[in-house]
């Protein structure tokens, strides 16, 4: 019995002396607060999130929106939709779904171009420009329903 808790002790005095030299990181951390075995071969992102960065990262590198409001506004719709949870596998299939879906509809491209002008007003800090039927849209507005339309077609064109 003696001789088990002396192998035992030098276990840990063993793994003490090895984690000296090492930095505890936030990887690590999880590990252990997951316990033994939970990160074999798994990842700590959800499925889900690593969809939704998948797509953030390509609407950051593929879709000509300078300010962003347009870029954060179509992943906000995504993050957590039926269209997305559907295709994780695929996240830019959803994608592209979704872009057509607004494009088919000029009622869903009109709330998506509100939606960006208020997002712009915030991001800026500025009163956004609303388009207003009959009107032409005012010279400084970046989120017009042609210019959406436009970007949104161009990033279809990019999309699988």
């Amino acid at each position: 019995m003696n001789d088990e808790r002396d192998a035992q002790g030098s276990g840990w005095e063993l793994e003490s002396e090895i984690r000296q030299g090492r930095k505890f990181t936030a990887q690590e951390a999880i590990a252990r607060i997951a316990g033994p075995g939970a990160m074999k071969g798994g990842s700590p992102v959800s499925r889900q999130q690593q969809a939704e960065i998948e797509i953030g990262i390509w609407l950051g590198s593929n879709v000509a929106d300078n300010a962003g409001a347009l870029k954060c506004v179509l992943q906000r719709h995504l993050n957590g939709s039926e269209v997305l949870l559907n295709n994780l596998d695929q996240p830019l299939v959803a994608l592209a779904d979704q872009v057509r879906r607004i494009l088919a509809s000029d009622d869903i491209l009109k709330e998506i171009v509100r939606e960006s002008d208020v997002e712009w007003g915030r991001m800026m800090d500025e009163r956004p420009y609303f388009e207003r039927e009959g009107s032409s849209p005012h010279g400084d507005d970046p989120y017009t329903l042609a210019s959406v339309r436009r970007t949104l077609a161009g990033a279809l064109e990019k999309l699988p």
